[in-house]
């Protein structure tokens, strides 16, 4: 493994002779760090941070992707990995979840309706799709829960916000603040994305007391060292 700092992105290389070459965008260094430990030698991914909320996101993985095409070095794959919120029953903390979905939950507008999507705006896109047999094979192999990861640029703090999203958004599993920026980079350069969470916490009111940050860290770890082999094995014509 190699930590290097490419255009002002901390990056982590674990390098691989064959395979499909994937790029794991995280928040924060604990999420890189926990990514890395759990992936074996020779996995053929890559480890970078992009920082927190989907804006910074979305212009650090466009960033390190453009830059990886420019050396002859593309990608195959995007992944965006990390800790977040859970809903609960559904993903109780230390739990796993990838997303089949990854929806953007607060781009667009207030009505006197209710909340309008920017695509009823006739605006843009809210929801990228991972390929579903990726999806169904990662999550298989590290025993996760398939459904919709949320992205917000605000964390939720409160039952009723919760319960907003939740009727807006029946499938959404856990919640996180990256996943559709890293999505749209992706999109961009016309490459397939994933997303992977693990749960620290309820969605709903703040109760740092109950927040599980060290055991969904581990969590993060053991599901990419149990899914790795689908990485490396996976057909990207899929």
């Amino acid at each position: 493994m190699v930590v290097q700092v490419r255009e002002g992105l901390r990056l982590l290389t674990v390098t691989s002779p064959s395979g499909p070459r994937v790029l794991v965008a995280t928040a924060v260094p604990a999420e890189l760090e926990a990514v890395a430990r759990g992936l074996p030698a020779g996995s053929g991914v890559d480890v970078v941070t992009v920082g927190v909320g989907p804006a910074a996101a979305a212009a650090a993985t466009a960033l390190h992707l453009g830059v990886a095409a420019q050396h002859d070095q593309a990608y195959d794959l995007v992944i965006s990995a990390g800790i977040g919120g859970g809903f609960a029953p559904d993903a109780p903390l230390g739990s796993v979840v990838v997303a089949d979905e990854i929806t953007v939950a607060d781009l667009g507008a207030e009505t006197p309706e209710g909340f309008a999507p920017v695509t009823e705006l006739g605006f843009g896109a809210v929801t990228h799709r991972p390929p579903l047999s990726l999806v169904r094979d990662v999550a298989g192999a590290c025993g996760a829960a398939r459904g919709t990861v949320l992205t917000v640029s605000t964390v939720t703090g409160s039952a009723e916000r919760a319960a907003e999203l939740r009727l807006r958004h029946p499938r959404a599993l856990a919640e996180a603040m990256e996943g559709f920026g890293v999505a749209e980079a992706a999109a961009l350069h016309g490459l397939p994305v994933l997303e992977v969470r693990a749960v620290s916490n309820a969605v709903g009111p703040r109760d740092r007391a109950a927040w599980r940050i060290g055991d969904a860290l581990t969590a993060l770890s053991d599901a990419f060292g149990k899914f790795a082999p689908v990485l490396r094995s996976w057909n990207t014509h899929d």
